[in-house]
């Protein structure tokens, strides 16, 4: 069974609630709309923030990230408040390595979650693994 269905739903109750700062402070709640269908999908996901950009990593094999591309509407509800914004992907595996580096200074403990170590220097200790990383990933 995909734990996401089990894991997704009770993420959501738990950041929409008076609850929600039980959850780390990466955790963000994205509402898009499906391009074709018209239904409005929300998801859970962990974000670094870049100046005024919110940096998010999807794993190429999720489908909700399809819908921005081109670029889409979202809704975002972050620590108790709802906003709205533009959504981006990018799959450019250039653009992917250079914002994950980003993402994994700013977030050390997704180096773990990930199993990519970063040196004393924020480069990967395994440049070989980090480029196949890379590849599996959106931003």
């Amino acid at each position: 069974m995909n734990w996401q269905k089990l894991y997704n739903p009770f993420v959501i109750w738990l950041l929409r609630s008076p609850l929600h700062s039980l959850m780390d402070e990466s955790a963000i709640l994205v509402t898009i709309t499906g391009r074709k269908s018209g239904k409005k999908y929300t998801v859970p996901v962990s974000y670094v923030r870049d100046g005024d950009t919110l940096l998010i990593i999807s794993q190429r094999e999720h489908t909700w990230w399809k819908n921005l591309r081109g670029g889409a509407q979202v809704s975002l509800f972050m620590h108790g408040h709802s906003m709205n914004a533009r959504g981006e992907m990018f799959s450019d595996t250039e653009m992917v390595a250079h914002r994950l580096l980003l993402f994994l200074r700013q977030f050390p403990r997704y180096q773990k979650r990930i199993h990519i170590k970063l040196d004393a220097n924020g480069q990967p200790e395994n440049p070989e693994a980090f480029k196949r990383y890379v590849q599996d990933v959106i931003i």
